[in-house]
């Protein structure tokens, strides 16, 4: 991306950012990177590496364990190994087998099911492959600690065996000579020592003269000389040369290492970058995560639709001294390309810029910047910013001067594909002039397509944003009963500078302001106060919107637990009626099962007795019961409510109930204890006990 003028990143506190990015890294390679971030335009790389920051922000935000643990730097190792003769130590070698390792480790973590779900990670490791000869070749030769095995060769471990012997022999030699040399009250308190790397008895100065040997020196006091005893020499001097044979012997086989590892050395350069790639995805993660950075849907056009986006640095501050930041909505597109933004000074209307400007910064250097995931991105090849007193001593221009410079500069670079930024557009001149130049200014921009924020208190520029295409109004919310600014851009409409408001609440006095009042033109005070109101209007009806919201949220919250209540008592009503059903199942089952068991018992009686009629009787009466019982549970509410009953005495004619199944019928004869009672078509005999008399329940009474 172009930038002008060359310190605009600067003015937009890019660097600020890049250094928080670099305090999240643990790697050299990671920490340059971040160091030397680039601002991109081409879309696939910029994708690949927001998508790589979002799935790493996952795993982090989640707490899986991502294998990538290797932070020393060893390019100088690794470049080692690539030159012919080189020899690597067995530290180093063991950094290099941890390199390998955890690479090996990573490749490991990328199963099929990681593959699929982190897409764009699997990119860092797409090209590169796991050489497990590796730390097989080293392993061959260097233990744990990297020192080199016996067995690394065969005159290594010749060497060794006979070091291991002569040792001993010194050792037991050695502890003869002390022996002696105590017995005779030669020996100091140190007893021995080495002095060059050979093993020395120490005595008392007086008694040196005494012991045979070579003496290698005396104490800084005079009191103690060193000295290699007689017995002693010739073992010392072939120990001696057997070290001598071991160190070259492991300088050849180290050596040779090196050389066999050389092959690889293009490939460890590669890991070295993998490990250095994902500490840096890891630090743009954490960053992300600290700034509240989300992943926006990324677009071709030079255009973007920001939803409650955040000034990254300001969102920090605020979230650590426990303040609130007020976020900023705004849409750029080919319909409204260049915003004026007007109100008072001190409103918000700089870092409203400086919010757009390095959030897009941000975007296309792959980092995830603080808006709404449903935010949606556009790609910028040029970013233009004039904002401050531009003055230049240097070059003796003037600050109007100087800013024209830079507008000159603006007009004839750009284009479709240029995002710019333009604090307080035609000030240091007269207002009327410098206004006019400022709405030459804007059309020319807004002819090129160019898309960009401008900042203003001229009112020929909130007039001419009204009714030129392209161009609109936007303005910072300012309480004027409290006299403060809310932070707050309100887009569609211009905004008042609050000029008399600031200055009553400063404490000017009175008579002064009514006097400046008198000399502004009346037309343009009126506008201003115009302005005011609307404004004030405005955030009324934005207060009563909010309010309406939480009243409709608030309603449909309830809604939903009345909606909650119904459902549990419709539930609890259908369990209430399985209840019953299985109530009246479990009855019938158990009149069932009772009834096929008196059943079995009439069969056996009507087997075994010889009065059949008795056994007739008994199958009528358990029959008759549950004829009776069928017709109670129907009939007696039916009957019950057309017929109500009378204390009247049976008689010839009455019209009488059934106390056992509840039918009704006329009396047409009476036979002592018994009646012949008409029941429908059919005559039958009845106990008078059984019977009541009813009368007809009238269908007016009925309804009433």
């Amino acid at each position: 991306m172009r930038l002008y003028p060359e310190s605009a990143a600067v003015q937009l506190e890019f660097d600020k950012v890049k250094a928080l990015l670099r305090e999240h890294c643990k790697t050299e390679y990671a920490k340059e990177k971040a160091a030397e971030l680039r601002i991109h335009t081409q879309r696939s790389y910029i994708e690949l590496e927001l998508q790589q920051s979002h799935e790493y922000k996952l795993l982090l935000q989640q707490s899986q364990y991502f294998p990538n643990d290797f932070i020393i730097n060893i390019s100088k190792e690794i470049k080692l190994i690539g030159i012919s003769g080189a020899t690597l130590g067995g530290e180093q070698f063991l950094q290099i087998r941890k390199l390998a390792e955890n690479i090996s480790n990573i490749f490991r973590w990328f199963d099929y099911e990681r593959k699929l779900a982190y897409p764009a990670l699997t990119k860092v490791i797409e090209n590169a492959y796991y050489e497990k000869a590796i730390i097989e070749l080293i392993d061959d030769i260097l233990d744990e600690q990297g020192v080199v095995k016996d067995n690394a060769s065969a005159d290594l471990q010749r060497i060794r065996q006979n070091l291991y012997k002569r040792r001993n022999e010194l050792r037991r030699m050695f502890d003869k000579v002390l022996s002696r040399l105590a017995k005779a009250g030669f020996s100091a308190d140190i007893d021995e020592s080495f002095s060059s790397g050979r093993r020395v008895v120490a005595v008392f100065t007086e008694h040196k003269r005494q012991v045979k040997g070579i003496l290698h020196g005396e104490s800084d006091t005079r009191k103690t000389a060193f000295i290699e005893p007689e017995e002693t020499i010739e073992l010392n001097n072939e120990i001696f040369s057997l070290e001598n044979d071991e160190r070259r012997e492991v300088q050849r086989i180290l050596k040779e290492l090196t050389a066999k590892l050389s092959v690889y050395a293009s490939l460890l350069k590669t890991y070295l970058e993998i490990v250095g790639e994902f500490d840096f995805i890891n630090g743009k993660a954490k960053l992300s995560i600290d700034m509240n950075g989300q992943m926006p849907n990324l677009s071709d056009k030079a255009t973007f639709h920001l939803i409650d986006a955040y000034h990254p640095l300001l969102f920090l501050y605020n979230k650590t001294s426990g303040k609130k930041t007020i976020p900023v909505t705004l849409t750029l597109d080919d319909k409204n390309r260049i915003l004026i933004i007007s109100g008072p000074n001190a409103g918000g209307k700089t870092v409203t810029m400086k919010t757009i400007g390095l959030n897009q910064i941000m975007l296309q250097s792959g980092l995830l910047v603080p808006v709404h995931p449903n935010s949606q991105m556009g790609i910028f090849k040029q970013l233009f910013i004039h904002i401050g007193d531009t003055q230049s001593i240097e070059f003796e221009l003037s600050t109007y001067s100087s800013h024209l410079m830079h507008m000159k500069y603006f007009l004839e670079t750009a284009n479709g594909k240029t995002l710019f930024f333009i604090d307080e557009l035609g000030s240091g001149s007269d207002p009327n002039l410098g206004g006019a130049f400022a709405e030459v200014i804007l059309e020319e921009l807004c002819r090129r397509h160019s898309v960009g924020i401008v900042t203003t208190h001229y009112l020929n520029l909130k007039v001419m944003a009204s009714h030129t295409p392209g161009i609109f109004n936007g303005a910072m919310a300012f309480d004027e009963k409290n006299l403060q600014p809310m932070y707050k851009l309100i887009v569609g409409k211009p905004g008042s500078s609050y000029t008399f408001s600031i200055a009553e609440r400063i404490g000017l006095p009175q008579a002064m302001i009514n006097r400046a009042r008198k000399l502004v033109d009346e037309e343009h005070f009126k506008l201003d106060k115009l302005l005011n109101n609307t404004e004030q209007n405005l955030q009324l009806i934005d207060k009563e919107k909010k309010e309406l919201q939480r009243l409709m949220k608030e309603n449909e919250r309830l809604k939903k637990e009345m909606e909650t209540v119904m459902d549990r008592e419709r539930h609890r009503q259908q369990v209430e009626i399985l209840k019953e059903q299985n109530k009246i199942s479990e009855d019938r089952m158990a009149y069932l099962k009772d009834m096929e068991r008196k059943l079995k018992q009439i069969v056996l009686d009507w087997r075994k007795t010889e009065n059949k009629n008795e056994v007739i009787k008994q199958l009528q009466d358990l029959l008759f019961s549950k004829k009776e019982a069928i017709v109670v549970n129907k009939l007696a509410k039916k009957v019950n409510s057309k017929y109500k009953e009378s204390a009247q005495t049976i008689t010839v004619g009455s019209l009488v109930k059934s106390k056992k199944n509840y039918q009704v019928g006329e009396v047409k004869e009476i036979r002592g204890k018994r009646a012949i009672v008409q029941i429908g078509l059919l005559p039958m005999n009845v106990e008078m006990s059984d019977l009541i008399v009813v009368e007809k329940i009238p269908e007016l009474n009925k309804q009433d």
